[in-house]
């Protein structure tokens, strides 16, 4: 049977991120994707321009239609924009208890600017993220959640501890794209008894936009093909780390990473 993956996420006019670098990641991995929109922006390779909210009722409407339909093999999500959205969603996903869930908490972005105000930031911690199944924060994001300075693998290893332990989560992936070593890109993974330290070639490539999408779609698709969680999400960082080193110089800013790179070569 073929296997369904949704996105909750934003739309990314440009291509490069959002629900668009989710459905390419999900066919990629010869998944149905399905969405649920919860943002429109208007942005390119060099920036967003504007961002206009769908609202929580349309966003918990595009979820009903899917679920009263299809059977969903995994989710995922990415920005939620607001509180209410937020709310709406982690609603929608307690009374459906869906499972898997990939929570991207999409709060600050790579260059370290928060997208989202306090009041969301709070119902990420509260509603959504203890209903986890993994949740995939960057640097600064982790930063937000643990409350801690972040600037070494050491330093990933604790916040990983302390997120998992105060909110709740059964798995906490951070991503370490942000460290300045010059040579690895680690991630580290804690799920409550082990931690692991998720090693990966660095790609000198400015052209990275859309790869916390990308990863977190990808594990959410890794899943859906009944793979466990610590090999979905082995697989799913070394497929970004291929797009990488085939991303697109495309647009005066940074490009997407390529999704479909075996048709590339």
């Amino acid at each position: 049977m073929t296997k369904i993956a949704l996105t909750i996420a934003g739309s990314d006019s440009g291509g490069g991120a959002g629900v668009q670098a989710d459905l390419r990641t999900f066919a990629f991995h010869k998944i149905h994707g399905t969405s649920a929109i919860t943002c429109v922006t208007a942005q390119n390779t060099v920036g967003v321009t504007d961002v206009a909210a769908i609202t929580p009722k349309l966003v918990q409407a595009q979820l009903a239609a899917i679920f009263d339909d299809m059977s969903v093999d995994a989710v995922k999500t990415g920005m939620l924009l607001n509180q209410e959205i937020i709310e709406a969603v982690a609603k929608f996903i307690r009374e459906r208890n869906v499972h898997p869930l990939v929570v991207d908490p999409v709060m600050v972005s790579r260059a370290g600017v928060q997208l989202i105000d306090d009041s969301a930031v709070i119902s990420l911690k509260t509603s959504l993220l203890p209903q986890a199944t993994i949740i995939t924060p960057n640097l600064y994001e982790a930063r937000i959640l643990s409350n801690q300075e972040i600037n070494t693998v050491e330093e990933m290893k604790q916040a990983a501890v302390t997120i998992q332990k105060q909110l709740g989560v059964p798995v906490v992936l951070i991503k370490g794209g942000g460290l300045s070593d010059r040579y690895q890109s680690p991630d580290v993974w804690f799920d409550g008894h082990n931690g692991e330290i998720l090693t990966g070639e660095r790609i000198v490539t400015k052209n990275t936009h859309g790869t916390g999408c990308t990863l977190s779609s990808a594990i959410a698709a890794n899943l859906a093909l009944g793979k466990d969680l610590l090999t979905a999400v082995k697989e799913a960082k070394h497929y970004v780390t291929v797009a990488l080193q085939n991303s697109l110089d495309i647009g005066q800013g940074n490009g997407p990473v390529g999704h479909f790179f075996p048709l590339l070569l």
